[in-house]
């Protein structure tokens, strides 16, 4: 995920894919100011569902409450959140897509979802292990021979599930790259392999499976295992594997293309507390790779994370894995398996998901067993409030509490 010097103090584990600092004074395409969001961000629009409403009165109340805070006092131009249950889906929408034209956010919006990326990919080890193709213990030596060495790190002694499930110790790329030189050249390709390199370039944070902390390096290694594995980039095969099966026709793997194709909210990064807003629609997502550069949207992020946590996509013995989490520390109870958080709902139950935070979107994601999904996005980062995690999540949580089934 991404997070801006002098613009915001939340911590990389709270779960965003692309974590860097955005230096001030870099000119990326200044837009209008805080003035303009406050009056345009005013409104709450419900889109129409394709059902019968699946949340009550009540909740959609709260919805469009935490929608005008991401997008009044947190600071967002726009929001979205879609929530969906067997019965049908609603869309709720705050505030522009567009700080110059003053467009509303669209209900069918794409936009760039960071780490959410990360169950995508984990989904194809994980498949790859059923196959009998991968085996999840096994050292990451023997799928990358000779790729993971140096400074102590060591893939001899890394298994593949410590990869998925961020307990190899292995530092994080986004502390050592430089955003000021990434965003003098924001369309420039960046090689995965090189991407890896600047990371083991520095020594581990803990003994492999001795702690738990959030790297995007493991997960550039896993996109890097699916393609040493089958023969073929690892994009090509969550198309074959996920988005076809499944239907997505608003998600793609976008390589180096940093159009984002459909309707879409333009991004922003906010450099400082009172500055104007940058757009940083266009970027070459490579910077990000198989650890988050993905495209999606609410409708089918939900179809994919419902579609995951009842099975579709997982064999029984590799969804019980993906499902073994281990605390991650958050006093909020979240906890981590392979590729999929689990945290408590506050109506009771657990909610799989996700989070994710790359220039210029904020997404957060997750769905129940009983077929409860919910997606909410805000077209700022950095710079929103400190609170804007906390409101996304629970905008996801009132979401799914309010699409439970009547009893």
């Amino acid at each position: 995920m991404i997070k801006g010097v002098h613009v915001v103090k939340r911590k990389r584990a709270l779960g965003g894919a692309l974590t860097l600092a955005v230096a001030v004074g870099v000119a990326v395409g200044v837009s209008a100011g805080n003035d303009v969001l406050r009056r345009d961000a005013a409104t709450v629009t419900a889109a129409g569902s394709t059902a019968a409403e699946s949340t009550g009165a009540a909740g959609h109340a709260r919805l469009r409450e935490l929608l005008q805070r991401l997008t009044t006092v947190d600071g967002g131009p726009g929001a979205l959140v879609e929530v969906r249950n067997r019965r049908g889906s609603s869309v709720l929408t705050s505030g522009v897509a567009d700080v110059k034209s003053h467009a509303p956010v669209r209900r069918d919006s794409r936009f760039r979802i960071g780490s959410m990326t990360k169950p995508f990919v984990a989904t194809v080890v994980l498949q790859l292990v059923g196959e009998h193709r991968v085996v999840l213990d096994a050292p990451v030596e023997r799928y990358l021979p000779g790729v993971v060495r140096g400074h102590g790190n060591d893939g001899r002694v890394i298994t593949v599930r410590q990869l998925l499930q961020h307990t190899s110790g292995l530092p994080d790329v986004l502390t050592y790259l430089s955003p000021q030189e990434i965003l003098k050249d924001p369309l420039a390709h960046h090689d995965t392999r090189d991407l890896v390199n600047i990371a083991l370039a520095h020594p581990p944070t803990f003994k492999p499976g001795h702690g738990w902390r959030y790297s995007n390096t493991n997960y550039l290694l896993a996109g890097m295992l699916i393609e040493n594995v089958t023969g073929h980039p690892y994009g090509e095969e969550i198309r074959r594997r996920i988005i076809t099966p499944l239907g997505l026709r608003e998600t793609y793997v976008p390589g180096d293309a940093s159009a984002i194709p459909g309707p879409h909210p333009r991004g922003y990064v906010r450099p400082g507390e009172d500055a104007p807003l940058m757009d940083i629609t266009a970027i070459n997502p490579s910077i990000a790779g198989p650890a988050g550069e993905m495209i999606s949207s609410g409708t089918d992020l939900n179809r994919f994370l419902g579609a995951l946590v009842r099975g579709r996509l997982l064999r029984p013995a590799q969804l019980r894995e993906m499902m073994r989490t281990r605390p991650t520390g958050n006093p909020d109870g979240r906890a981590y398996g392979l590729g999929l958080e689990s945290r408590p709902l506050p109506c009771g139950g657990l909610y799989w998901g996700h989070g994710g935070n790359i220039f210029g979107y904020e997404t957060a994601g997750g769905a129940t067993v009983d077929g409860r999904q919910a997606t909410v996005m805000v077209n700022l980062d950095p710079g929103g409030s400190d609170a804007q995690d906390e409101d996304m999540k629970a905008a996801v949580q009132t979401a799914l509490c309010e699409a439970r089934p009547a009893s």
